[in-house]
């Protein structure tokens, strides 16, 4: 109850709140999500996203790992485009290079966006995941860096996978434009 109150406290009144992103979504889910990055809980990754969706890297990126009552996972800029081959979706980032951890008391609750990694804590780069549900077995273990604040039925209505781990069989829905706000 104490990580949940410190939570929402933090995302109420501090940190200060960033820059943002709209994702517009297109698939068996169409609309729009809307997230605020908090800048104050991990400084390196918002500058992360926000450089990759001003560059329009996000663009055309499908969810390729969505795993029903769970998250769904978007961002691979090298393999994760529309027309590639879905296979390799998930395996790749961007061309910078990996960020270290930024573990904060942020805890996962539905709507936090937190940033995918393998292994080593340190290995985070373009990949990106959204929680349908709580999740606080994440707690400390991923860079949280946003926080849903519009967009739940869009998000409600992704694609779900039915591969191994969640992979999406067929066509997943897509990220068509992702766009920092203010």
């Amino acid at each position: 109850m104490h990580r949940l109150l410190t939570a929402a406290v933090l995302l109420a009144a501090g940190p200060a709140l960033a820059d943002g992103i709209q994702i517009t979504v297109a698939g068996e889910a169409n609309g729009t999500i809307t997230i605020d990055l908090l800048e104050d809980v991990a400084p390196q990754h918002v500058e992360r996203i926000t450089t990759l969706a001003a560059s329009g890297a996000y663009d055309g990126v499908v969810f390729h790992r969505v795993i029903d009552g769970f998250m769904a996972q978007t961002g691979d800029v090298e393999h994760g485009k529309t027309g590639g081959d879905m296979r390799r979706a998930g395996t790749g980032g961007s061309d910078m290079p990996d960020l270290p951890a930024e573990f904060s008391d942020v805890p996962y609750d539905r709507g936090v966006v937190g940033m995918a990694r393998a292994q080593n804590p340190d290995s985070a780069n373009s990949q990106f995941f959204i929680m349908f549900n709580e999740g606080y077995f994440l707690n400390g273990q991923y860079t949280v860096v946003g926080q849903m604040v519009d967009g739940f039925e869009v998000l409600d209505a992704i694609k779900r996978g039915d591969g191994p781990n969640g992979a999406v069989i067929g066509q997943p829905d897509v990220m068509q434009t992702v766009t920092v706000t203010e």
